[in-house]
C-alpha cells in the first residue's frame, strides 16, 4: 500500500505541543466520481502553515490526512469522464492547493469557506503521499521548464504571492515601486520574481545582508536591513529621483508595518497583508487615515488566478528558488531538517521533499 506522511497526536496545549511526524500506509485511492484523477505525486513542498499545525495553532487540524498542500505528480489513472478526467492521464500535474474558490475577485464563494489541502478536515487531500485522489479541475499541466521539486514549489506560495501583487496591490506595472518585507520566504520571492517579469521597481527588506544580495540577484532594485534604525530614510533614497514614494508594499508579517507605511507610500498608497507572522493583531493610526493609504486583506487565491499564476509563469520561463531539498518520505530525520529551517527562518526560498516514493535519506542544499 502507498506510504503518507502525517503527525501523530500527542498530549500538550496549542504553541506548546509540537506533534511528531509518523509515516503511515493507506489503501490505494481509486476514482469514485467520473472526473477524479488518481496522481503519483513525485515532490511536494512545505510552508508556514505546516509548522503551524504542528504547534495546533492551526484550525480544524486532523491526524488522519497527510500534510502539506503544494504537489506535482503524474496522472496513473482516471474517472471515466473522457472530456474533462481522461484527457489528463500520463500528464505530469500541480495541484492547486486549496478548493471552494473558482473565480470570484472578492473571496470563495463556497459558504463553507476555501479548504486548503494537508491535514485537517475540511480537505481529505494531503500532498505528502505516494498517491492521491483529486478533481480533474483543480489541476494544471506542471511547466515544462520545471524539475518536479520546483513545479511543486509553486502552487500555494505562487497563487499567494500572485494575488496580494496582481489581484490586491493595484501596483503590478510598469515603473511602479513596490516594497516586499521579509524577503527569503517562499511568498516574498515569488512576489519578486512575479515583480520583476512584471517590470516593477521591487525593493525588499530582510533582517540578512546575504538575502539581500541574493534578492538583487534575482532582480530586487534595491533593499534594506529593517533591523537598522531609520531603515526607511535609506530606502527613499534609493527609490528613482522621478518617484521617491513607494507605491504599494506587500507585507507578511505584521507588526508596525503600519508605522513604516506612512513614511515609505505615496498619498493613497496600498499595503496588502498576507500573514501576520509577528502577531495576529496590528496597529492603524489616524496619520495612515489621513493619508488615504488602504489596508487590503490578501489570503491564498481562487481557482482563475492560480490558472492565471501558471500562466504567467509558462510565458516568462520563471523558477521557484528552492533553499533545502530532503529526498522520500521516509527521510523523517532530513524533513525535519527542513522544519528546523523554517523554525530558525533562515531559509531563503521553498523547503521541498522530492523523489516521493523512492526514498533516499538525504538532504541537499
Amino acid at each position: 500500500m502507498p506510504t503518507a506522511l502525517t503527525i501523530r497526536q500527542v498530549d500538550g496545549k496549542p504553541g506548546q505541543v509540537y506533534y511528531p511526524l509518523e509515516l503511515i500506509t493507506q489503501p490505494s485511492p481509486q476514482p469514485s466520481h467520473p472526473t477524479d484523477l488518481i496522481v503519483r505525486i513525485s515532490a511536494a513542498a512545505l510552508n508556514h502553515r505546516d509548522l503551524f499545525i504542528r504547534q495546533h495553532l492551526y484550525p480544524g487540524i486532523t491526524f488522519s490526512v497527510p500534510l502539506l498542500a503544494d504537489g506535482c505528480g503524474v496522472v496513473i489513472a482516471t474517472g471515466s469522464d473522457p472530456s474533462v478526467a481522461q484527457r489528463w492521464l500520463h500528464r505530469r500535474v500541480i495541484l492547486n492547493p486549496g478548493t471552494g474558490w473558482r473565480d470570484d475577485p472578492d473571496g470563495p464563494e463556497d459558504p463553507r469557506g476555501y479548504a486548503i489541502q494537508g491535514a485537517t478536515k475540511f480537505n481529505p487531500v494531503g500532498t505528502a503521499a505516494e498517491v492521491v485522489r483529486i478533481g480533474a479541475r483543480e489541476v494544471e499541466e506542471a511547466p515544462s521548464h520545471l524539475g518536479d521539486g520546483e513545479a511543486a514549489a509553486l502552487p500555494l506560495t505562487g497563487l499567494t504571492a500572485w494575488r496580494a501583487l496582481v489581484s490586491k496591490s493595484g501596483n503590478a506595472a510598469p515603473g511602479r515601486n513596490v516594497l516586499v518585507t521579509g524577503i527569503g520566504g517562499g511568498v516574498a520571492l515569488m512576489v519578486l520574481l512575479f515583480g520583476v517579469g512584471m517590470g516593477v521597481n521591487v525593493y525588499v527588506t530582510s533582517g540578512s545582508e546575504e538575502k539581500l544580495r541574493r534578492a538583487k540577484e534575482l532582480g530586487a532594485k534595491g533593499g534594506v536591513i529593517y533591523k537598522e534604525k531609520g531603515w526607511e530614510k535609506k530606502l527613499l533614497e534609493m527609490l528613482p529621483k522621478e518617484r521617491r514614494v513607494i507605491d504599494a508594499i506587500i507585507d507578511g508579517a505584521g507588526g508596525d508595518i503600519t508605522d513604516k507605511a506612512v513614511k515609505l507610500l505615496k498619498v493613497g498608497g496600498v499595503v496588502v497583508q498576507y500573514g501576520m507572522t509577528v502577531s495576529p493583531k496590528m496597529s492603524w493610526s489616524m496619520q495612515a487615515v489621513l493619508k488615504n493609504i488602504e489596508l487590503r486583506g490578501s489570503t491564498m487565491g481562487s481557482r482563475k488566478e492560480f490558472a492565471d499564476m501558471v500562466a504567467f509563469v509558462n510565458e516568462k520561463g520563471l523558477r521557484p528558488v528552492i533553499s533545502k531539498v530532503a529526498y522520500g518520505l521516509d527521510s523523517t530525520e532530513a524533513i525535519e531538517d527542513l522544519f528546523d529551517e523554517m523554525k530558525k527562518g533562515s531559509q531563503f526560498g521553498k523547503l521541498v521533499i522530492d523523489e516521493i516514493g523512492k526514498g533516499g535519506a538525504k538532504s541537499k542544499l
